[in-house]
């Protein structure tokens, strides 16, 4: 990417900073990173920073790697080695410059775009088996390890499907929206048309990969059936409370049975001074 030389003032530094060149490299090589300064500097203070997303981490700072570079990055004069890189590793790269020499703080800066290429993993088609004719439903393409990010492609029957249906006789009568950002793919409404066979695709620089295939009917909303099941299930309700009445009206539950109790009068007993001694035994 060409680059551009604009001329800035950074806290009172007269500055020269560099537009942003970019770097595309295959996960696991090693990818070095420019930091060219002007021949004037003759005495340059240079730091490095990875910016990735809201974060700012300091690689070269004070003379020195900083810890979690050290082992896996090499610096030099004018420039940064990042060896056996990760996707972690995309994102943009700041060479900071400063020097006096000349008399006066000079400041130049370098930024640069690193892009880690993966290829694409296979993707999955997540396909309902079934759906309901006049209903709207969503298919989706699942890939999360490509970079950059891939297109998407939807299969039916093998055959590709175009962005817009209109164009194809074959998908004529269907209504669909394709994302080849996303690769979600959504019918409104599904139509008898849209039973097939469905797979997808996801391609990026590194390559491609295809998913599964994945059946999926529609069908006509089954009224009569769902009538026929409310009607079943009121007659069971029926049945059931008929022979709840029987079963009470026969006494076989709900009804009380009066027990017969048979009281007995307790017997005198005989206090001690009553008792007589009426026979007595001699072995």
């Amino acid at each position: 990417m060409a680059m551009t030389a604009v001329i800035v003032i950074v806290l009172g530094l007269s500055a020269v900073v560099l537009g942003i060149d970019e770097k595309r490299v295959k996960e696991g090589d090693n990818v070095e990173l420019a930091c060219n300064f002007p021949p004037a500097f003759k005495n340059p203070r240079i730091e490095w920073k990875f910016l990735s997303g809201q974060d700012i981490i300091l690689v070269y700072y004070d003379g020195a790697l900083t810890t979690p570079y050290q082992g896996i990055a090499q610096f030099y004069l004018q420039g940064l080695t990042l060896k056996s890189v990760t996707r972690k590793d995309a994102g943009n790269y700041v060479c900071e410059v400063t020097d006096s020499s000349s008399g006066k703080p000079e400041y130049t800066e370098l930024v640069t775009t690193l892009v880690v290429l993966v290829p694409p993993s296979v993707p999955i088609a997540r396909v309902p088996t079934s759906v309901t004719i006049g209903s709207s439903t969503t298919l989706y393409c699942v890939e999360n390890d490509a970079a950059p990010r891939p297109t998407f492609t939807w299969y039916k029957n093998k055959i590709k499907m175009p962005e817009d249906p209109k164009s194809s006789p074959t998908f004529q009568n269907s209504s669909y929206v394709i994302n080849t950002a996303t690769g979600d793919l959504t019918f409104n409404p599904v139509t008898k048309a849209d039973s097939g066979d469905y797979s997808c695709e996801v391609t990026n620089e590194m390559g491609r990969q295809s998913s599964a295939t994945v059946t999926m009917e529609a069908y006509e909303k089954n009224v009569g059936g769902i009538v026929a099941a409310v009607i079943i299930v009121l007659l069971i309700l029926v049945l059931i409370g008929v022979g709840v009445w029987f079963a009470y009206s026969r006494g076989y539950i709900g009804k009380k049975t009066n027990k017969k109790v048979i009281y007995s009068q307790p017997s005198e007993t005989r206090s001690d001074k009553n008792f007589q001694q009426t026979s007595s035994f001699v072995v």
